[in-house]
């Protein structure tokens, strides 16, 4: 399991921020958290090398790209060994309708976030890229109706 970092209240100020809005620059950044822009600087610089900030993503409308229909598809792989697992994982990663993939304990051993065209592309991708595989053995299938994002991630004793 990963170490955690020790985190300082301006380390958590920032990280706040940045995580409403990553494009914050650097002196809009200090000038909010009280420090320097050159301590701002190196204290994201320094949040970058220990591995706390991973990078910046651009958030895109599926919508707005023609995939204006999300799901959850939780998935049963058997027999559940590495050997087919990596292959499984890695085919549903390339594919361009999967958003997210979890691996999970419990009866489902895989749930994925898709967002395609419409019912009968969630049908396609379901028949032809699920369930057509040897490996899976079930596949079920929930619509998405609305998601909202949540606060931003801090540790524990922050929150």
């Amino acid at each position: 399991m990963p170490e955690s970092v020790v985190l300082d209240p301006v380390d958590l100020h920032i990280l706040r921020l940045l995580q409403n809005d990553a494009r914050t620059t650097y002196r809009d950044l200090a000038a909010q958290v009280g420090v320097a822009p050159s301590t701002c600087l190196d204290r994201v610089a320094r949040l970058r090398r220990s591995g706390v900030i991973l990078g910046h993503r651009l958030r895109l409308d599926p919508a707005k790209l023609g995939r204006g229909l999300e799901a959850l598809l939780s998935v049963q792989v058997r027999p559940h060994r590495r050997e087919l697992v990596g292959p499984f994982v890695e085919r549903i990663r390339s594919l361009p309708e999967a958003r997210t993939v979890f691996h999970l304990t419990g009866p489902d051993d895989y749930l994925v976030h898709v967002a395609v065209a419409d019912a009968a592309d969630l049908q396609r991708l379901v028949l032809d890229e699920f369930t057509a595989r040897r490996e899976v053995a079930r596949v079920e299938t929930r619509l998405i109706f609305q998601q909202w994002e949540c606060g931003p991630l801090l540790p524990p004793e922050a929150a």
